[in-house]
């Protein structure tokens, strides 16, 4: 037996009374004072009502002012009505007709909102919650609570305002209604679509309020970003499609708190949760997650990860199959992970940090083991230095960690996507505190440590001469991790260095005393040493060109100076270049070339070592990067040269033309592609792909072949949505030379106002009559 709060007919107070086994408890709320419920709702019903209990026809979701108030009108669930779609801590109004006048002194009223998804919904954990409005609206002002007030009651219609509060569990919402007359029966009316509730960065009591409305704009409501990539003397901008606000997107970004994430109901609300959680359902690594990572050069049975243009097809393919898209490097990851915290509501951005340290054992040094011939040891090396890895920064508070000797932990927390180590059985990482890395508070929650050597480690040389010999310390280089640390500036097109947020200058005095309270911390036995010996007078120094273009040959230049005013010195070595992946690793080597010098007093030398695109065009991989690496001996002396640097030759861009005159809104223009090829050799079965605003699926242009020295051209007609800024982006492939890209920002003018398409409009252009062609 249990029990269940009815109605007396006579007085109309609530009782408990008893119920059969296995019945649900029920409870209708009456009393205007009582603010929630225990049970769940029943969905549409008539409880023994007469004709005379107040009946719900309609609920009016006002959801072009909801929409506009809460900035949300951009949705794809908004704009195709299909949901109605607000922030937390801020009111939604609701316009309720009923099938008679509405009586406040004999009709009660209450709303019942539960967690779509929550089987077991409950009021202690905020998955349950049931509202009596009030009359008026001064009720709404606590925004730690729900509320609802009356805003206006004409006849049979009833305005109201409903507040969730600012740390409401983020995910889909149920609405019933329910209607009660006195002693005469209840009603309940389910609203047939869903309401979705967001974070809410415009909100100051929400924890992840943004205060300056410039960064609103850029890192939650953009739709399109740049993402850096390259080498540190190579910078590449390459630009991806978040389409936070596209088809699917939503309801894919909240299901994926449950299902993939894991995150009970009743935590959803919580951004420092919901980072973690990111961090390890982006990838399929632990719980089979959206993306499935691919380093190698093999890409069969899936997509390239150079050949992604944003994250939409990513999530609807996901939404759809519910499996691992295949594949993705690092800075898919992270625009994946961006589209979905923007969609969600975290103001989030996109980083970049060039030399990038992978410490695999928390030393907070990257370790390189050299043989007796000058060669990499690839088994005992397994830290490694990325050309550039991406991760993302989210914006919030963080009470969880207190108050440190610098102050607080809020504003931006590191988030990476891209599974490199384990922390706490999963592979993700953070969210850690900038500011904590910053300042070297490595132990802070979480995984500071790990963040902190990606852009801070010192970097080790080391000659191994087999297990039972000592190691020497050939260098050691204090400068060599976290170059140029950058992201996109706000609403302009192009990089802001955010270097000085994760680090102190460069041989500071400051970054050395962070990176010794960072090492104590770590309790680490790894001794730190000084360079081997005080022998100087033989200098070297490596030089690289920055600016080649792939298919053209590059020289590596050494240069030996002999400083002695006396001495006569013999240097040995050889200089290599490898072809690498852009982590560091996958070495092929292209070229190899020795050389002794004799150096006179006061005297100087180079070695040259030119590569040509023959040697090195079937050894290289998709990001054309390569290694270079120089070592050397000086002759009746202990002293060992290393140097290693990374390098990459540049590809072409591919270069937009957007009609002859002014863009305006909802006239049709003439879009032109070219791309020169840069090659001493054609290209064959060329692909252009295509997206922008208004464009719902990427537009494909194939190029069968393109000569030496020829261009190849795609046209097609192209009608802007709506006025504002836009940004159209490509991506070429093909057999011999891919991850090409190129982008074009522009602004759309508006037309006269009664030229106008209708609010909504923009889902759909005019795309026709596309042409592809090659001009020797």
């Amino acid at each position: 037996m249990g029990q269940k709060l009815t109605c007396c007919k006579e007085c109309g107070d609530w009782k408990w009374c008893s119920t059969q086994d296995g019945e649900e408890p029920t409870l209708r709320i009456r009393n205007a004072n009582a603010n929630y419920f225990t049970g769940a709702p029943q969905g549409d019903k008539t409880d023994g009502a007469s004709s005379a209990v107040l009946g719900v026809l309609k609920v009016d979701l006002c959801q072009e002012d909801n929409h506009e108030e809460h900035h949300t009108s951009h949705f794809y669930a908004a704009t195709a009505k299909e949901a109605l779609v607000v922030r937390r801590g801020e009111p939604f109004r609701l316009k309720i007709h009923f099938n008679r006048d509405y009586s406040p002194s004999k009709d009660a009223i209450s709303f019942i909102f539960t967690v779509a998804d929550d089987t077991k919904p409950t009021p202690g954990h905020g998955t349950l919650n049931a509202l009596v409005p009030h009359d008026g609206i001064d009720y709404l002002g606590d925004t730690l609570e729900w509320g609802a007030g009356i805003e206006a009651h004409e006849g049979q219609t009833l305005t109201v305002l409903i507040k969730p509060p600012s740390t409401c569990p983020v995910t889909e919402w149920k609405l019933d209604i329910d209607t009660k007359l006195l002693g005469d029966g209840s009603r309940s009316f389910a609203l047939p679509l869903p309401i979705y509730v967001l974070f809410n960065p415009w909100c100051p009591d929400d924890q992840v309020y943004l205060e300056d409305r410039d960064q609103r704009k850029e890192y939650v409501m953009h739709d399109t970003t740049l993402i850096w990539r390259g080498s540190y003397n190579r910078l590449r901008p390459s630009v991806w499609k978040i389409g936070q606000f596209e088809r699917h997107v939503l309801e894919c970004s909240l299901k994926v708190l449950g299902t993939v994430g894991r995150i009970p109901p009743a935590y959803r609300g919580d951004p420092v949760r919901v980072a973690r959680a990111l961090s390890a359902l982006v990838n399929s690594v632990d719980d089979d997650g959206i993306l499935l990572g691919n380093w190698s050069e093999d890409f069969s049975g899936g997509v390239a990860p150079t050949k992604w243009t944003g994250s939409v097809e990513i999530l609807q393919q996901f939404h759809k199959t519910q499996k691992s898209v295949k594949f993705a490097q690092c800075w898919n990851f992270s625009g994946v992970l961006t589209t979905i915290a923007r969609c969600l509501g975290i103001p989030s951005r996109i980083i970049t940090c060039y030399s990038s340290a992978h410490d695999t054992q928390a030393s907070l040094t990257v370790d390189v083991f050299i043989d007796a011939n000058n060669k990499k040891l690839d088994a005992e090396t397994t830290d490694s230095i990325w050309n550039y890895h991406v991760w993302n920064e989210l914006w919030m508070q963080r009470p969880d960690l207190g108050v440190g000797e610098h102050g607080t932990f809020d504003g931006w927390q590191v988030v990476d996507a891209t599974p490199q180590e384990a922390s706490d059985n999963m592979y993700r990482v953070g969210p850690a505190s900038v500011s904590a890395v910053k300042n070297g508070d490595i132990l802070r929650p979480f995984d500071g440590g790990f963040v902190f050597a990606e852009v801070n480690a010192d970097k080790l040389y080391w000659r191994y001469n087999g297990p039972s010999q000592p190691l020497k310390l050939l260098r050691k280089d204090t400068l060599a991790i976290g170059h140029l640390i950058s992201t996109k500036a706000v609403l302009k097109w192009e990089r802001e260095d955010i270097t000085d947020t994760y680090k102190h200058a460069e041989r500071s005095e400051e970054e050395r005393s962070t990176m010794l309270k960072a090492l104590k911390q770590s309790r680490h036995a790894f001794s730190r040493y000084y360079l081997n010996d005080n022998f100087n007078e033989i200098e070297f120094d490596m030089e690289l060109k920055d600016d080649i273009k792939i298919g053209q040959s590059f020289s590596v230049v050494l240069k030996v100076a002999n400083k002695s005013e006396s001495r006569t010195h013999m240097a040995t070595g050889q200089i290599s270049c490898d072809a690498v992946l852009y982590t560091g690793v996958g070495a092929m080597e292209v070229k190899t070339l020795g050389f002794e010098l004799e150096l006179e007093p006061k005297s100087s030398d180079y070695v040259r070592m030119e590569v040509i695109f023959e040697e090195y065009y079937d050894k290289l991989s998709s990001q054309a990067a390569f290694q270079i690496s120089a070592a050397a001996k000086v002759k009746d002396t202990d002293y060992d040269y290393y140097a290693q640097d990374d390098f990459r030759v540049r590809k072409p861009d591919i270069k937009f033309q957007l009609g002859e005159a002014a863009i305006v809104a909802q006239k049709e223009l003439d879009v032109i592609l070219r791309l020169e090829n840069p090659l001493p050799i054609p290209l064959h079965k060329g692909l252009f792909t295509v997206e922008g605003p208004g464009i719902e699926q990427p537009l494909k242009f194939k190029i069968a072949e393109i000569p030496v020295g020829g261009t190849a051209a795609a046209t097609f007609k192209y009608t802007p949505p709506y006025a504002g800024r836009g940004t159209m982006l490509a991506k070429f492939t093909s057999r011999e030379l891919d991850d090409v890209d190129g982008y074009r920002h522009y602004e759309i003018e508006p037309r006269p106002e009664d030229l106008l398409q209708p609010n909504g409009s923009h889902r759909s252009s005019n795309i026709i009559r596309r042409r592809t062609d090659v001009i020797a």
